[in-house]
């Protein structure tokens, strides 16, 4: 099996790529002499306004360093300990957040809905609702949607909307983890609103370093009641950068030309290539819709083993079987080909199962 030459970009996650040029020349035109600290500076003014301008609406904006603390602390202001969270069986925030909306609520339960190719149900929250009312059961507060989902799919404005309209009919939020909440536009097609607080979103996770920004993610609150003291969460959740400016920089990079949406489709183009060269080959099957940056295939065990002997990095424990293959912003087509070239080259030597 031939190597790949080069500086080796994988498929096991975005998070493994590089800064992106526009947030790197963001962060370095901010590391020029001194400007206030925790978030008092123009940077985080300049971000906060383009957040804005790309939602087309007045909404209330933190920056957090990571997404699992923007999920937890985001869902922590919309419950009391004594709530619960419904989403979905394979979301983030249910099996890779290692409890942290648990933690961070001071113990809202998350309860778990079904659906196919990783999106909710919405007869699944009126099922779950109903299921008990009783004061010894924790209290349905908020929903929980993943945009992109952890199998890749992409929830539409009409699904998000239907989801709403159930939400909204037991009096609950909807929170949204968008950590490729890029990813899900560029498929869309959409402009943001339409898949936020136009379809009753109530609050948006919004993704940055899956798609080239260093560290840190956006908290957009659409219902900005909900925001209330939000900043005394951040700095006791210990999410409060004393340098902001380092974390919404980029954000700046990324946002005033639209680069978030060009590397975001990039990736979701790269994905879509890889998807073709898989469909040919033998012993290899595609498990789910692609519809973002993420490829789901079933190979035979002897092509993963080999695969990785070989150098190739990719998951095999993520969302409901299979390998995830996920491209990135900086992934190439001399990527893509030189991983299925090795691995028709494995498959075309296995047995048939």
């Amino acid at each position: 099996m031939t190597r790949p030459t080069g500086p080796v970009r994988h498929f096991a996650s975005d998070n493994y790529a590089g800064i992106c040029p526009e947030a790197w020349s963001a962060l370095a035109e901010a590391n020029q002499g001194h400007a206030p600290g925790y978030g008092d500076d123009t940077w985080t003014q300049q971000a906060t306004d383009l957040i804005r301008d790309i939602f087309e609406t007045h909404c209330e904006v933190f920056f957090v360093f990571n997404g699992t603390a923007a999920n937890s602390l985001s869902l922590a202001s919309m419950c009391q300990s004594y709530h619960s969270i419904l989403c979905h069986e394979l979301a983030h925030v249910e099996v890779d957040e290692c409890g942290a909306p648990e933690f961070f609520s001071s113990g809202t339960k998350v309860l778990l809905v079904p659906g196919p190719n990783g999106k909710i149900d919405p007869a699944g929250i009126e099922r779950m609702v109903k299921k008990r009312t009783d004061i010894h059961y924790p209290k349905p507060r908020a929903v929980s949607l993943t945009q992109s989902t952890e199998l890749g799919t992409v929830y539409s404005p009409d699904e998000i909307k239907a989801i709403w309209a159930k939400a909204k009919s037991f009096g609950l939020k909807i929170h949204m983890d968008g950590a490729r909440f890029a990813n899900a536009v560029a498929s869309l097609g959409v402009a943001p609103k339409e898949v936020t607080w136009q379809a009753g979103v109530d609050v948006l996770c919004f993704g940055g370093t899956k798609n080239g920004i260093p560290v840190g993610d956006a908290v957009v609150f659409f219902d900005r009641e909900v925001a209330r003291e939000f900043d005394y969460r951040c700095k006791q959740g210990g999410q409060l950068a004393s340098k902001m400016r380092f974390i919404s920089a980029p954000w700046v990079g990324m946002l005033k030309d639209g680069a978030w949406l060009r590397h975001a489709t990039h990736s979701n183009q790269m994905a879509a290539y890889l998807e073709k060269k898989l469909q040919g080959l033998p012993q290899v099957k595609l498990l789910f819709p692609r519809q973002a940056n993420a490829v789901f295939a079933e190979l035979p065990r002897r092509a993963i083993d080999g695969l990785r002997a070989g150098g190739w990095k990719f998951y095999t424990f993520i969302g409901a079987g299979g390998c995830r293959l996920m491209c990135a912003w900086d992934t190439t087509e001399a990527d893509v080909d030189q991983f299925v070239a090795d691995l028709s080259a494995l498959v075309q030597s296995s047995p048939s199962p």
